[in-house]
């Protein structure tokens, strides 16, 4: 497993330290919506629309925080990066956006997403986060051929401390962050499919309400993902002294395999 990027970005610890502050981690990510043409004549009608919605930050890839109830097994510690991470339903609206305006996406499961945007108040902190970039989806074909090359992008971004690379694992770490969901919420992954009819009677074994101790429930691990965030633009804005705002844009240049950051001071 290749690893090339020296560092950690310059805004990583605070972006972070804020994130720790926060009583429930949450931001806003807005992907793009195939829409829908008001007439097939309207040569004006835009092809996509923005979508938002409230989602839970689960932390950085390859680097999951501590949870002494996740019974899963971990990966070792040997790697770290700056990607922010989520989970999500595959049968909700984000996944099919992130993978229908990807360019090269092969993979139904796994594979390169869209664009993406998050945007994180950190209320302590008094600091706004406008995190800009694109996303990969993690899903339970993470270790066959056709997802070779989503492991091979992400592990371009992926830091070594040291240690037995080999001995890391996609599936261990995919399994690891549905472990560290609650009973509760990994239930949600068998519920009837998000946004249909009540009138649609759900499958066998879908429902409201469900605990699922066993991390390797078949029809709730069949809808589970992880989407990965890999920023390109980061702009900050303290607030924590209306006198004196500050803000900093922070973008991502060079290639992929030597990145580095630019970082530039603005007016609030």
């Amino acid at each position: 497993m290749a690893t090339t990027s020296p560092s950690s970005a310059p805004w990583r610890s605070t972006l972070l330290s804020h994130i720790d502050q926060m009583g429930s981690p949450i931001f806003v990510l807005s992907t793009l919506h195939p829409a829908k043409a008001s007439s097939p004549s309207a040569a004006d009608a835009p092809a996509y629309l923005p979508r938002a919605r409230t989602v839970v930050f689960r932390g950085m890839w390859a680097s999951l925080p501590e949870n002494p109830k996740n019974q899963a097994e971990r990966n070792p510690d040997i790697f770290e990066s700056d990607l922010l991470t989520i989970t999500t339903d595959a049968r909700m609206d984000k996944v099919p956006e992130l993978f229908g305006t990807a360019s090269g996406t092969e993979s139904s499961q796994s594979g390169p997403g869209g664009p993406v945007e998050a945007v994180i108040w950190a209320v302590e902190a008094h600091t706004q986060w406008r995190i800009r970039g694109r996303s990969y989806i993690i899903g339970p074909d993470i270790e066959t051929d056709a997802a070779a090359p989503t492991r091979a992008a992400l592990q371009t971004y992926m830091r070594s401390s040291g240690g037995d690379a080999a001995s890391w694992s996609f599936a261990r770490e995919l399994t690891a962050h549905f472990g560290n969901l609650s009973p509760m919420m990994r239930g949600s992954f068998r519920n009837p499919p998000p946004g249909t009819p009540l009138s649609c009677k759900p499958a066998e074994g879908l429902g409201l309400g469900q605990k699922v101790e066993d991390l390797h429930d078949s029809i709730a691990r069949e809808n589970f993902r992880v989407v990965v965030i890999v920023p390109e633009e980061v702009d900050r804005v303290d607030l924590s002294d209306p006198a004196e705002a500050k803000r900093w844009n922070y973008e991502m240049v060079g290639s992929r395999e030597v990145a580095s950051w630019k970082v530039t001071e603005l007016w609030p």
